[in-house]
């Protein structure tokens, strides 16, 4: 479908606008990167993701090997064989199937390989259930994986591309999330980003630590603890200096698109005394929530958390530098605690203002405007560190 207006950039071969799903849209960025191998296990609701790129290979609009694999561990050790072999390569998961990649995930931080994954987010069981909540990827937040996530399709497909450029320019691999069902089964207008803008914007993959038979050498060696100590600092430190990646890799894609990003984006801020910050898809329905409340007049704010490893003090600090109180909507969980984000919210911010963790939603629970209004007035009344559930 080409939308009205754009007929005449679609004939300058500039710009085409579609109709795509989360997961379309997510396999349409990977097409465009031209990986060497797909590797995945299906699941919900993840699985449109690679039965899309299985369609593109098939038809011989990406030349991939497809590997078919007996589980989401081999899946993961299928792309992390091939990376290191200098090969782009792509695979995709979602909840149980994240869980069981766990031991994996550790040893492809550890390898630097620019691994690049689509989690289409959903709840853990027990006890079992397919809808969303982030209780999955924020689970593996320690295993040395970048993590960036989504709030629609057209962010779905311009992060994918982006993940594989910052993946490979620090050798880090990447996590790039998208709401379950709510944005891989959605369709959303897109405009769909050429493979000449891609060839522009992410350069062969020239991996430095690539296996040969003419010059063997041990990818995983075992290391003495000086050694190990000092190879973990090395992740450590250049996970921060990646920031510095996705800067560029935001600055650049919004040259080469017209479409720009930030790690931390805010909305209706100027003034606000209340802010509340969230990720992924429900960052719509907030939108549209502070306007409601700002009709009645509340001073009230949005922060949209895009990029979580690696986290973005500064910039969280500064959208966050006068506001009186922040409403962290926590879509996961550390039990006897309080929600993930709030704790990374609390620590970055380092007193400046009170952290109120609002668990807006697990399994799926529906969240409203009327259910983010309702915890926004009950907030108010309840002090620091409580926990408050929808």
């Amino acid at each position: 479908m080409i939308w009205a207006g754009s007929k005449d950039l679609l004939n300058r071969g500039v710009l085409v606008r579609t109709v795509l799903t989360g997961a379309e849209a997510v396999a349409h960025g990977v097409k465009v990167c031209q990986p060497q191998v797909v590797a995945a296990y299906p699941i919900t609701p993840q699985t449109h993701i690679i039965e899309k790129l299985a369609e593109y290979v098939a038809k011989g609009e990406l030349e991939a090997k497809y590997i078919r694999v007996e589980s989401e561990m081999s899946a993961l050790a299928v792309v992390a064989g091939a990376v290191a072999q200098g090969v782009r390569a792509f695979t995709a998961t979602s909840s149980q199937g994240l869980l069981f990649m766990h031991e994996m995930m550790h040893w492809v931080a550890g390898g630097r390989l620019p691994v690049v994954m689509a989690v289409a987010n959903r709840a853990v069981g027990a006890p079992w259930n397919i809808w969303c909540d982030q209780q999955d990827m924020l689970s593996q937040r320690d295993t040395g994986w970048m993590q960036v996530f989504a709030s629609s399709a057209q962010e779905a497909m311009d992060l994918t591309v982006m993940a594989f450029k910052v993946a490979e320019g620090s050798c880090l691999p990447v996590m790039v999330a998208l709401d379950g069902f709510v944005l891989s089964h959605t369709a959303e207008p897109v405009e769909l980003v050429e493979p000449q803008e891609v060839e522009a914007f992410l350069p062969p993959l020239d991996f430095p630590l690539r296996l040969s038979h003419h010059d063997p050498f041990t990818l995983w060696p075992v290391l003495e603890p000086g050694l190990y100590h000092r190879e973990r600092r090395d992740l450590f430190k250049d996970h921060a200096r990646a920031l510095e990646g996705w800067a560029a890799a935001f600055e650049r894609w919004g040259e080469v698109t017209g479409r720009s990003y930030r790690p931390v984006d805010g909305y209706r801020l100027e003034d606000a005394s209340v802010v509340f910050l969230t990720s992924g898809a429900l960052a719509g329905t907030v939108r549209y929530t502070v306007d409601v409340l700002r009709s009645d007049g509340e001073r009230v704010g949005l922060v949209n958390l895009r990029l979580f490893r690696p986290f973005p003090y500064d910039h969280l600090r500064e959208s966050l530098a006068s506001v009186e109180r922040v409403l962290v909507l926590d879509r996961a969980i550390s039990y006897g605690a309080e929600g993930i984000f709030s704790q990374e919210v609390r620590s970055a911010l380092g007193g400046i203002c009170p952290v109120q963790c609002c668990v807006a939603s697990m399994g799926g629970r529906e969240v409203t405007p009327e259910v983010i209004e309702d915890l926004y007035h009950r907030s108010s009344i309840v002090s620091e560190g409580v926990v408050l559930w929808s």
